[in-house]
């Protein structure tokens, strides 16, 4: 579904990442590991089309997104691609129905079909009695899995994760993981996760590992 092809990335005179060649498969649990500095969270944000690579070309189902303009660009983003991050980013005002929404109402789906998709997500995602809640009156847990909901209101192809259980206890890490594997054999979802935790690499589909800018083994 994804290739990225000889991907650079510098900042200044710091060259991050330094040639990455990189194929993502359809409906596939994808880890990218490696020591702090290495270039996973660069890497994975050129992946998902939120920054451009210095050089080289990023292809997700066979659009050459790193040539799109802006405007096409963040379209793209909006339909076909969700985030999930390791601090939630959700809006504090709002409540958790109305936060997995936004992408919809963004995408100009109407408020009905927006409310009741993000409803059947969040009930499957076990938050039936959460779905007026405040992100304050929510779990660490419990807001995380708001934070996928939100990634999968408009269906998108493939998921980027970043360090999403960074922020968690180790209970509800392992419930998030599981969610995970349950998202891919429910909806043959694509999910491409940077990650320092070894039991939910191990558990990928494929892993690569990355050092000082470059994949090193797969």
């Amino acid at each position: 579904m994804i290739r990225g092809e000889n991907i650079t990335k510098s900042f200044g005179n710091l060259q991050v990442l330094k040639g990455i060649d990189i194929r993502i498969p359809d409906g596939k649990i994808v880890s990218i590991v490696g020591a702090s500095g290495a270039g996973k969270t660069t890497l994975l944000q050129i992946l998902g089309t939120l920054s451009r690579p210095s050089s080289g070309k990023v292809h997700i189902n066979d659009k050459e997104v790193s040539s799109m303009g802006e405007r096409e660009l963040s379209q793209f983003r909006n339909r076909n691609i969700g985030f999930v991050f390791q601090f939630h980013h959700l809006l504090p005002e709002f409540t958790a129905l109305e936060n997995v929404c936004i992408p919809a109402f963004i995408n100009r789906v109407s408020k009905s079909k927006a409310e009741q998709k993000a409803k059947d997500l969040l009930v499957f995602l076990g938050l039936s009695d959460r779905l007026h809640h405040k992100p304050d009156e929510l779990s660490g847990g419990e807001q995380q899995r708001v934070s996928v909901a939100r990634a999968l209101i408009n269906n998108p192809m493939v998921i980027f994760a970043d360090e999403p259980s960074g922020n968690l206890d180790s209970q509800n890490k392992q419930e998030l993981h599981a969610l995970f594997f349950s998202l891919r054999d429910a909806f043959q979802q694509t999910f491409v996760i940077v990650t320092h935790d070894n039991q939910l690499a191990g558990m990928s589909d494929v892993k690569y590992v990355m050092n000082d800018g470059r994949i090193i083994d797969q």
